[in-house]
């Protein structure tokens, strides 16, 4: 019996050591050693090139999800993703018991001068609405590529009608992209709100009372000490963007929120929600006033995304179209039971392009006049699948969530976590780039 149990683990060890390549990645970052080691969960996955054409690989990796043993770390590669590093550990204890846990890193590159900031949420002690959203605004930097770090600094994030009223009391929050820079130079970034247990008694991160807000890095770009930076938190008043919650409209269930700048200097973030669709709101002002968050659509006047509770980012290419990552499902693919059956609506992951609806000028008779929504988008296409085979610690068959892209000498990279388990890269090439705009 002792052999055949053996037997049985090393192939089931051999199914998941070549798992990772089921949803055919161009590069492979990280595929953790063991199945139910301390480096079986891997998410959060932020990629970004900096001075010396290497690319930095930051996620946040624990045994499970919001483990005692949760921390940041960074992988380097000298050679535009074909090869990486063992990862090193910048923030976080893996040995500690205290919750002193550290999650869901963002990093910033200075253009002019090459400096990398990396911010995240650090637990101070403090377990408000869950250990991994209840912490402190946390940062470090290096001005050698990432090769050395400063120690730790603080920012404060504004407190709100869903924060703890205590005075020093941290905020329950996760920013999960990288920030933009805008074309005035700003660098603005979105991130959930949960409420307090001071606020709302009970519920999970899926039934907390939750908004977008925004954090905007006031002179990052420009101050030399990084002990001066400043932040604002946005919009301005008590409230950020609510999504009202199906059967429940007094509850606001809208989380992770990206943002970017159209054309005509306005910011349009988009967001997930749990009515079975991505929604998306409109500022004229930079992020001071929003509003209502309503349905993005494939185009104005047309059918609205569908997406489970799930991310849904949005990016911006340098010629002006966009890219819309999401699961084009409304929480019924895969025998899925609703919007937060995250073990398995959240495959596969789709890709669609968009444009300015301003800029398509041969699609102005498809326009609904009143619609006002700023995009239309091609139909989608499959991005990746992993045929549903549940791999890591917690079984997970998700792909594509909390991913990062970008462009780097004409190539647009796209970098995802499969199964929160593998990290793996792929080249988005001009098939699935090409934007032909009749809407679905």
């Amino acid at each position: 019996m002792h052999a055949w149990t053996r037997l049985i683990a090393l192939a089931s060890l051999s199914l998941a050591s070549c798992s990772h390549l089921a949803s055919r990645p161009d590069f492979v970052t990280y595929v953790p050693h063991r199945l139910d080691g301390s480096d079986g969960t891997n998410q959060h996955f932020l990629v970004t090139p900096v001075a010396n054409r290497e690319f930095l690989a930051f996620w946040t990796q624990a045994t499970r999800e919001n483990d005692p043993d949760q921390r940041v770390v960074m992988s380097r590669s000298r050679d535009q993703g074909r090869t990486w590093s063992e990862p090193v550990m910048l923030a976080g204890d893996p040995t500690a018991k205290t919750g002193r846990i550290a999650s869901w890193q963002f990093p910033v590159v200075v253009p002019d001068t090459g400096r990398i900031y990396l911010f995240y949420n650090q637990n101070i002690g403090i377990v408000d609405a869950r250990e991994d959203t209840t912490g402190a605004l946390a940062y470090i930097w290096s001005d050698d590529n990432g090769h050395t770090w400063s120690k730790p600094l603080t920012l404060t994030i504004r407190k709100s009608a869903l924060s703890n009223p205590e005075p020093g009391s941290p905020e329950n929050w996760v920013v999960y992209q990288a920030p933009i820079i805008t074309s005035r130079g700003e660098v603005i970034v979105g991130f959930t709100r949960w409420a307090s247990k001071k606020v709302q008694k009970e519920g999970g991160l899926f039934e907390r009372d939750s908004e977008v807000w925004f954090l905007r890095f006031d002179n990052l770009l420009i101050e030399p000490d990084p002990a001066r930076l400043t932040v604002t938190t946005l919009p301005d008043g008590e409230h950020g963007l609510r999504a009202p919650c199906p059967g429940k409209p007094s509850l606001s269930i809208a989380q992770e929120p990206t943002i970017q700048e159209l054309s005509d200097g306005r910011f349009i973030t988009v967001m997930r929600t749990r009515t079975g669709y991505i929604y998306y709101a409109l500022s004229n002002d930079r992020g001071h006033t929003w509003d209502t968050p309503r349905p993005l659509r494939f185009a104005p006047g047309g059918p609205p995304i569908p997406q489970p509770l799930a991310p849904c980012p949005l990016y911006k290419l340098a010629d002006g179209r966009f890219i819309l990552i999401f699961h084009n499902n409304d929480g019924s693919a895969n025998g899925g039971t609703g919007p937060t059956d995250s073990r398995r609506v959240r495959r596969p992951v789709w890709l669609a392009v968009g444009r300015e609806v301003a800029q398509s000028g041969k699609l102005a008779g498809n326009v609904h006049p009143n619609d006002d929504q700023p995009l239309i988008f091609s139909p989608p296409r499959i991005l990746a699948d992993n045929g549903g085979v549940a791999v890591g610690p917690a079984k997970h068959t998700q792909i594509g969530t909390y991913p990062s892209l970008f462009e780097f000498e004409g190539r647009v990279y796209f970098w995802y976590p499969d199964r929160k388990h593998f990290l793996l890269g792929k080249i988005i090439g001009p098939n699935l780039l090409a934007d032909s705009l009749a809407s679905p």
